[in-house]
């Protein structure tokens, strides 16, 4: 995949969260990047954390426990989203005390030692078969965070878990979406009893590679001269499909009855080789979009959006097609992939 080599694209992408993040409320981090481990290729942890750090980006999504991961996080002043495996959730659904020997294993001692995880997710867009083991988990790890002292409905790690946008019906347009299967309403009611965000991943880029003919590319990239598009039930116009699928999933919490969860986007990214639309202009031309804009927010929702790109690195082997292993900003070597301009 072409890519760009020298220091200029790293600095810039570092003045540009510099500056995002200077820009939002003091409490509000915008930006985080997601850090996956599905290569043979890829720096060791503690490369991995001071280059966040050398790049002023203050918040990370990790998938699974990362033992090394944690270990270079203690006082970093990063925080994290830590997640549990899709197979450790049937584990974690099956009593208090699995929940309470993975919190005492892998929370306990990081939290202690100055690791500041933000939330937990239970898996990743797990299927809607699992529905039951996806809350009772959650239940379980939110008990178990609380008897530790370390969440809970107050402050502290919230609990939540990250889903794909076909969690939705009738997405288009936003306000008329609703969530397809009823256990999203009781996710949705036990978020909002607990104070804990939704994590959505979101990507204008399936959307866009799924419908070419119904969707402009310019529209899905933030960029200029793409038809805007008026939702007549809550008279707001969407310049681009970020906002339009965010607001998707609000109109849905609404509907079921959480009006006050927030929507966390826990992965958003373009890919830049591999398949239908991926290039390097035109992940850049997203990217650099996305970023700009989750300061100011979507038309439902103005206000910053906490979210996180998709991916920090390229990964060689992560599975699916060749578009999942080309979502990286970086090389595993971390050279940019593509350059980042910016005002």
């Amino acid at each position: 995949m072409p890519g760009m080599r020298g220091s200029t694209p790293v600095l810039a992408l570092a003045l540009l969260v510099g500056v995002l993040i200077a820009d939002v409320p003091a409490g509000v981090q915008s930006i985080g990047v997601c850090y996956g481990i599905n290569g043979n290729n890829l720096p060791p942890p503690s490369d991995v954390v001071q280059f966040y750090k050398s790049l002023g980006i203050t918040s990370m999504r990790v998938y699974s426990v990362q033992l090394q991961a944690l270990d270079a996080l203690r006082g970093s002043g990063i925080s994290v989203i830590l997640g549990t495996t899709n197979n450790d959730v049937a584990v974690l659904a099956s009593s208090l005390s699995a929940a309470a020997a993975w919190v005492q294993a892998n929370v306990k001692p990081y939290y202690r030692a100055a690791v500041d995880v933000r939330y937990i997710s239970v898996g990743n867009e797990l299927a809607s078969d699992t529905a039951q083991g996806i809350l009772a988990a959650m239940r379980n790890l939110n008990d178990a965070l609380a008897a530790e002292g370390l969440g809970g409905a107050g402050a502290g790690i919230k609990v939540s878990t990250a889903v794909r946008l076909d969690v939705i019906a009738n997405s288009f347009p936003p306000s008329a979406a609703v969530f397809a299967q009823p256990y999203m309403g009781d996710v949705a009611r036990l978020l909002a009893a607990t104070g804990a965000p939704l994590l959505a991943n979101v990507y204008p880029y399936i959307a866009y590679r799924n419908s070419p003919r119904d969707i402009q590319l310019n529209y899905a990239t933030f960029q200029p001269g793409a038809t805007a598009v008026r939702d007549a039930g809550n008279g707001h116009v969407y310049t681009n499909l970020f906002d339009a699928m965010v607001d998707a999933m609000y109109a849905a919490l609404e509907k079921a009855g959480a009006p006050g969860v927030r929507v966390v986007v826990s992965e958003t990214g373009w890919p830049s080789a591999g398949g239908f639309a991926a290039t390097p202009e035109n992940a850049r031309a997203y990217n650099q979009g996305m970023i700009d804009h989750v300061a100011r927010g979507t038309p439902n929702r103005p206000g910053p959006i906490e979210a996180y790109v998709f991916a920090m690195f390229n990964e060689n082997m992560k599975p699916g097609d060749e578009t999942e292993r080309n979502f990286g900003l970086f090389y595993p070597n971390k050279s940019p992939v593509y350059p980042m301009k910016f005002k």
